[in-house]
Parts: structure tokens; C-alpha cells; sequence
């Protein structure tokens, strides 16, 4: 089975939760999936941008991001948290590659607009080139992405990479490999509802109405959009958001009583 795994948060944050998901990823490998993994590290780039006085705005679960925050994402997110964790899957067994959006030419990026706030150089996926994961795949390797790409259509100067949110990525570049399965694992058990309890299922009509109800708020709007992204039309792909803890965390997402299977419409719920 081929999958593409997002994490993020903690999991990138904290180096026993980093060293217990890479060991995730080894008995996923060792049971015959195929992986690639997109990260963001959201902490760990909040932190320099802090560090050097960069004030954070945030809009719908996406960091407003100038000029500057934008160098330093490519710096924090396609540098150290990028191979801090392809050093973790290593120590796990794991022969892992990193990678961003230059890389093989593997995505470009166009600027995410919005009538009400201008994100700067916030970036959404244009364009992939499987290439490069594919070659990987097949030598065995796990492709580690970092979602910092280049402006689309740019000639390579000083206009600095797009800082494209990793769970809209992920919907993209799932697309793009034909994934059978989509994991979006966050440090939430699923999308809950608004008592609080797991959303075992979630159809677009069930997703509109928790919208409705703000109960999808924060960072889980970006983890819905990703999944939408994966799941449009034509579409196999398996999506869930379920919980990165664990020593199995991969294939105990598989689970049907773990996380939230989310549906493209209200005709396909046997899928989950």
C-alpha cells in the first residue's frame, strides 16, 4: 500500500515522540507499504521568528509570512527540521531522503490569496513532478518533503521560496503519487465534534455543518482543506486524521476505530 503520511507538531518538536514515529515508519516499511512523509514544524519556526523579532499573525490555521519569516521557513523548515528528522528515521532503520519543492523540481508554488487578509508569501502547490519520489521509491527509500518551493515561473533569483502549508500539500502531492492512503497525523485523536467526541466519519455535508457550527477552527481548517484536495475527482485515495502517539502510530491509524475517515460524498461511506 502506498502512503503519504503528514506529521507535524509535537512529533517534529520533541525528540522521544520524534524517534517513537520514526519507529512507526520502520513497521510500516517492514509490513510492505510504501511511505513518503511531508512535515511542517511550525514550533520550531515560531521560535526563530521570535528569537529575531518577527511578530507571528495567523489566518485560518496559516501563518501570515513577509519576506523575511519566508527566508527563514526555508532555513528552518527545508534545513533543520527537515534533516533532524531524516536523522531520527536513519537511527530507526529507515533509509530516508530529504527533500523540498526544488528538489527534482518536485512542486512549484503560486501565492495563496484571500479577499480578506494578504498572507504574503503563503503558498499553495501549482504544479508536481513525481520524478524524484518515484526513483526514491523505488531504490527503497522513504522521501522526507519540507513544503518550502519555488515561486512558479520564477528564474531562479532572489525572490524568496513560498511557505506552503504541509497539510495542503499533502492533499496535493498525494494526488500526484496516487496514493492509496492519505494519513494527516496531528496531536488530536480526530476531528472532534462539537461535544468534544470523534467524527468516525465525516462526509462534505458533515464537514459543512461543523464549519457552520465553528467547530473546525485553527489548525484542523488546513487538515480539511488538505483532505479535500486529495479527495477530488477523481479519487481513490483513502483519507484520515487520526493521532501520531504510539509505537505503531502508521498502521494503528489504519484502524477503523481510530481518527476520522473523510469522504468526498455521502455515497461512499462503506469506504471508511
Amino acid at each position: 500500500m502506498r502512503m503519504l503520511v503528514k506529521v507535524g507538531g509535537a512529533v517534529l518538536d520533541e525528540p522521544d515522540a520524534r524517534s517513537s514515529f520514526a519507529r512507526s515508519v520502520a513497521q510500516a516499511l517492514a509490513a510492505g507499504h510504501e511511505l513518503v512523509i511531508v512535515h511542517g514544524g511550525g514550533r520550531q519556526l515560531g521560535r526563530m521568528c521570535a528569537d529575531l523579532g518577527l511578530v507571528e499573525r495567523r489566518w485560518r490555521g496559516l501563518r501570515v509570512t513577509d519576506a523575511r519569516t519566508a527566508e527563514v521557513a526555508l532555513a528552518i523548515l527545508g534545513g533543520s527540521v527537515n534533516r533532524i528528522l531524516v536523522r531520527a528515521l536513519e537511527v530507526a532503520g529507515v533509509s530516508a531522503a530529504g527533500l523540498s519543492g526544488a528538489d527534482g523540481a518536485l512542486f512549484d508554488a503560486e501565492p495563496l490569496h484571500s479577499d480578506e487578509v494578504d498572507l504574503g508569501y503563503v503558498g499553495q502547490v501549482s504544479a508536481v513532478n513525481s520524478k524524484l519520489l518515484e526513483h526514491l521509491l523505488a531504490g527503497g527509500f522513504v522521501p522526507v518533503v519540507a513544503t518550502v518551493g519555488p515561486h512558479q515561473g520564477s528564474a531562479g533569483g532572489d525572490e524568496p521560496f513560498l511557505n506552503v502549508n504541509a497539510d495542503h500539500a499533502a492533499g496535493a502531492l498525494a494526488r500526484a503519487i496516487d496514493a492509496d492512503v492519505l494519513l494527516l497525523l496531528t496531536d488530536v485523536p480526530a476531528l472532534l465534534d462539537g461535544k468534544g467526541q470523534r467524527v468516525a466519519c465525516a462526509t462534505l455535508d458533515r464537514l459543512a455543518e461543523l464549519d457552520r457550527e465553528g467547530t473546525i477552527e485553527g489548525g484542523m481548517i488546513p487538515k480539511v482543506e488538505g483532505a479535500l484536495a486529495a479527495l477530488t475527482p477523481p479519487s481513490r485515495t483513502l483519507v484520515k486524521i487520526a493521532p501520531w502517539a504510539g509505537e505503531d502510530a502508521i498502521r494503528g491509524a489504519l484502524q477503523s476505530s481510530v481518527g476520522t475517515v473523510l469522504l468526498s460524498n455521502s455515497e461512499v461511506v462503506g469506504r471508511g
